[in-house]
C-alpha cells in the first residue's frame, strides 16, 4: 500500500536533489567532488525505487481495473516508464562508475547536455504523474487520504 503522502514526498525529494544535482554539475570543477557524486548516487537510486514503486503499485493496480481508459492510461505509464529506464540505464553506464562511486566525465559538455536533457525527462514524468496519475487514483479510490493499490 503506497500512500499520496509518500508518493508526493518522493517526487519533492527527486526534484530537490536533481536541482542540487544540475546546480552542482555546471560548474566542472564540482563533478569531481564527493559531493556531487553521493548526490548523484542518492538521486539515481531514488528515481529507480519511485519508478519501480509506481509502475509495481499503482500501474499494476490500474490494468486490472475494468474501465479500458483506467488500463491505457495504466499501458502508457508503464510504456514510458520502460523507455525512461532504458534512457537512465544508459545514461548511468555512460557517466558514471558504481563500483568506484564516481562520474566518468571524458566530455564535459556531452555530460551536461546528457544530465539537463536526462533530469528534465525525469521531472516531466513527475510531473505527468502529479497531474495525470495521481488524479486519476484519487477518483477511482475515492479521496486524497486513501492508501493506493
Amino acid at each position: 500500500m503506497v500512500a499520496f503522502a509518500q508518493l508526493h514526498a518522493q517526487n519533492h525529494k527527486i526534484t530537490e536533489l536533481s536541482n542540487v544535482f544540475l546546480y552542482l554539475v555546471r560548474e566542472r570543477s564540482m563533478c569531481d567532488t564527493d559531493v556531487a557524486c553521493d548526490v548523484f548516487f542518492d538521486l539515481t537510486n531514488r528515481i529507480r525505487e519511485h519508478m519501480e514503486l509506481v509502475d509495481r503499485d499503482i500501474c499494476g493496480a490500474l490494468i486490472s481495473y475494468p474501465d479500458q481508459k483506467v488500463k491505457n492510461t495504466a499501458n502508457r505509464f508503464l510504456s514510458g516508464s520502460t523507455e525512461i529506464k532504458r534512457i537512465f540505464g544508459a545514461y548511468v553506464k555512460e557517466w558514471c562508475s558504481q563500483k568506484r562511486h564516481a562520474l566518468t566525465i571524458s566530455d564535459y559538455s556531452s555530460f551536461l547536455q546528457d544530465t539537463e536533457q536526462m533530469f528534465a525527462l525525469v521531472m516531466d514524468r513527475i510531473q505527468r504523474e502529479t497531474e495525470h496519475l495521481y488524479p486519476l487514483l484519487r477518483k477511482l479510490e475515492g479521496g486524497d487520504d486513501k492508501q493506493v493499490a
